[in-house]
């Protein structure tokens, strides 16, 4: 009875280790591995494989998980930075880096702390872009400076299995003296671009009026042209009226002989008589006695000239 008491006992005890064994197994050779980390595995002290994100499967007693490794984006402390710009100024950049890990093999065997490592690496890099800045081209040429960083930080990055996402320079601050001397620069480039501003419109208002005055000759040139042009088509059209009552009158002449001639005469003395009478200045007007005369002349002439024709 002893004997078999003692023999359940013994296969009790080694059915526990069974199992406790197996369950340690299982739980060694399974590894469910988070979404934001990844896991480095080691076999015997020596790099064997990463796992990824999931439910994964190591050989118990002989891998282990050596490292776990997360691969969420992550920020450096904020960074101040003392650089000296390209005219001598001395100004601390504010600046941050953020970074994510691609290769956790890489993270953990070439580097022991890559914070420091990145700020390290960061500051020098820093110091030598705004090197190459003047300190008014600082501020306007943030942008261009963070892609610059973010480039060259990079590729240092890059042996250590880091990929660096951003870079900003959050802000740049100078001592009291800069300070005061930029405000100097600035009320004098504000006086500067006044004056020029003044001196602009000035020019602008005397070229109007330049214009103004030009456009006005022009315009009384353009009238006396064309007056000009009215008197010479007058002259003209007169001279052709005259030329073609001329005509007229030779051939009347060459028609009725002294008749004509008789009848132009009166109706030029006619005219003569008339303008003299309406004149304003002409108050009495005394005519000769033979203007009866002249009129029945006119008359005479009238009516020949009808029986000629």
């Amino acid at each position: 009875m002893t004997f078999m008491t003692t023999f359940i006992t013994l296969d009790v005890i080694i059915a526990l280790l069974v199992v406790l064994i197996t369950i340690v197994t299982l739980r060694l050779g399974i590894k469910v591995v988070p979404q934001s980390e990844v896991y480095v595995v080691e076999r015997f002290g020596k790099y064997s494989k990463t796992l990824n994100a999931g439910l994964s499967l190591i050989v118990p007693f002989l891998d282990r998980v050596a490292h776990r490794v997360s691969v969420l984006e992550r920020q450096l402390g904020e960074q101040s930075i003392s650089v000296i710009t390209r005219d001598n100024v001395e100004v601390r950049l504010e600046a941050r880096v953020f970074f994510r890990v691609l290769d956790a093999s890489r993270s953990v065997y070439r580097i022991r702390d890559i914070e420091a490592a990145l700020v390290t690496a960061s500051s020098s890099i820093v110091r030598s872009a705004a090197g190459k800045l003047e300190l008014d081209d600082l501020q306007s040429s943030r942008e261009a400076m963070n892609s610059e960083i973010a480039e060259n930080l990079h590729t240092a990055a890059e042996v250590w299995g880091i990929e660096i996402t951003r870079t900003e320079i959050t802000d740049v601050i100078v001592d009291k003296a800069t300070k005061e001397a930029q405000r100097q620069q600035l009320n004098a480039e504000r006086k500067r671009r006044a004056t020029i501003a003044e001196a602009e419109g000035e020019r602008r208002s005397i070229e109007l009026k330049a214009e103004a005055d030009l456009f006005k000759s022009q315009k009384e040139a353009d009238a006396v042209r064309i007056t000009a042009d009215a008197d010479a088509y007058a002259i003209t059209a007169k001279a052709e009226a005259d030329a073609e009552q001329t005509v007229l009158l030779a051939g009347a002449i060459s028609k009725n002989g002294q008749p004509a001639i008789d009848f132009e005469i009166a109706k030029r003395q006619v005219e003569a008589m008339g303008n003299l009478a309406s004149s304003e200045s002409t108050k009495t007007l005394i005519l000769p006695t033979n203007v009866t005369e002249a009129l029945g002349t006119i008359f005479t002439l009238i009516e020949s000239s009808r029986s000629f024709k």
